[in-house]
């Protein structure tokens, strides 16, 4: 999914108040964490996600994330990730990229 600039700026904003859901931990994305992510999207369409790693390791393990959950990545900032992935079921949509 490609979003603009400023659906971007705006998922930004709803997901401030989130806490992250997944951390992940020195050894990597494991599969059972890219489960707990989809489903994670699947609920909540918008997710953080909180890395223990330096900042090579986060932007390849970000890449991996995105790919393997069919997410966007909305932003990286320090050690956290924020992902979308907007649900296929039009009445289970809770996050409206459009709105802050």
């Amino acid at each position: 999914m490609t979003l603009t600039n400023q659906q971007q700026r705006n998922l930004k904003a709803q997901a401030h108040h989130l806490n992250p859901q997944i951390q992940i931990g020195k050894n990597g994305v494991t599969p059972e964490q890219i489960n707990q992510i989809k489903q994670a999207l699947d609920t909540h369409e918008l997710v953080k996600i909180k890395f223990n790693h330096h900042k090579d390791q986060k932007q390849t393990l970000t890449q991996t994330i995105t790919q393997q959950t069919d997410s966007t990545k909305i932003d990286l900032i320090g050690n956290t990730l924020i992902i979308y992935r907007e649900n296929t079921d039009p009445t289970k949509r809770s996050i409206n990229p459009d709105s802050k």
